[in-house]
């Protein structure tokens, strides 16, 4: 009985950090980095918060992709072949954005850490 509380513990350390470590080739950047990727126009910019979050305040030049339907929109409206930048509120929902479009075979992302709120 002893190990299988051991064996829950790993399997619930390991969900924890799946969730906080970043995805394998995604390179984090600061909001003062995304300063100057913004002028960049073959960069293309993912805002992955709710379309309210996103009516209430963005930054131009991000397209607004909700978390819920980036696997099902990003084939059709993003160019793998161009970095995609990708942005939410804090920057969680982003990492895990950021992990989608790695597996969907986007070669080049990079997530903002902390997110809109590091922007303002």
């Amino acid at each position: 009985m002893e190990y299988l509380n051991y064996i829950i513990f790993a399997l619930f350390l390991f969900f924890i950090l799946q969730r906080i470590i970043p995805a394998k080739g995604v390179k984090q950047i600061s909001s003062s980095d995304l300063s100057s990727e913004l002028k960049d126009k073959n960069k293309q910019f993912v805002d992955v918060r709710t379309s309210g979050e996103f009516k209430g305040y963005h930054i131009k030049g991000f397209k607004n992709i909700p978390l819920h339907q980036l696997a099902q929109q990003a084939v059709k409206e993003l160019s793998k072949d161009k970095e995609v930048i990708v942005i939410c509120q804090s920057g969680m929902r982003s990492q895990k954005a950021s992990k989608t479009l790695k597996k969907l075979g986007f070669k080049q992302v990079k997530n903002v850490r902390g997110g809109v709120s590091t922007w303002r």
